[in-house]
């Protein structure tokens, strides 16, 4: 029973869409009204608020390792195992992706999942981020190099703690479902149409 209020906690925290928060406290369009509709904050992004993007990146990792680093403190009083915190890690993911408040339209869940990722271990977290820069770096694209995170991340949990951990299936739904959140750049991907970090968009100034 606990592990299931645990789950609902956690899912009610990642319902809290922080691009659509942050952008009504600095008079914002809704994020879902224009770019990509993404409430993410590389959207808020594209309004030229670099303090508004930045706040919904951090409001966005955060509340990932928040609704994770509770349930890891209280979990030992209520019985909750390691199971029950990797069913946290997921409920939080589903949140921000299909969150309540907000008519289920979510973001694709990058940030939040990094900080799912630290907070349940750093250096599973560092390694999925060290992971996302390198490919950020050769191939200026976001969107890749955010799959191939998404993909390593299971990896790198069945090397820290053993492919029977508890955790290695609440990751891998995250990053699955991360993985799918991306399939329009997927498709833009595969047809060499996908935007690169600096490059303008055809059609703009």
């Amino acid at each position: 029973m606990a592990t299931i209020v645990f789950a609902i906690a956690a899912y009610l925290i990642g319902s809290l869409s922080f691009a659509v928060i942050v952008s009504r406290m600095f008079g914002l369009p809704d994020p879902h009204s224009y770019g990509s509709g993404n409430p993410g904050a590389t959207n808020v992004l594209r309004t030229g608020r670099k303090l508004a993007a930045a706040l919904t990146l951090a409001g966005d990792t955060a509340k990932g390792a928040l609704a994770v680093i509770l349930a890891r403190h209280f979990a030992a009083y209520y019985g909750v195992g390691v199971a029950g915190i990797s069913l946290v890690a997921l409920a939080v993911f589903l949140g921000h992706v299909y969150p309540l408040f907000f008519r289920f339209k979510g973001g694709k869940g990058v940030a939040t999942a990094l900080g799912i990722l630290c907070a349940l271990n750093l250096w599973l977290g560092l390694a999925t981020l060290a992971s996302w820069l390198v490919v950020v770096l050769f191939f200026r694209m976001v969107s890749l190099a955010s799959i191939i995170a998404a993909v390593f991340a299971p990896f790198y949990t069945a090397w820290l703690f053993g492919t029977a951990s508890p955790l290695l299936p609440g990751v891998l739904a995250i990053a699955l479902l991360l993985v799918y959140r991306h399939k329009e750049n997927i498709r833009r991907l595969l047809a060499g149409k996908e935007s690169r970090i600096g490059a303008n968009k055809p059609g703009s100034a």
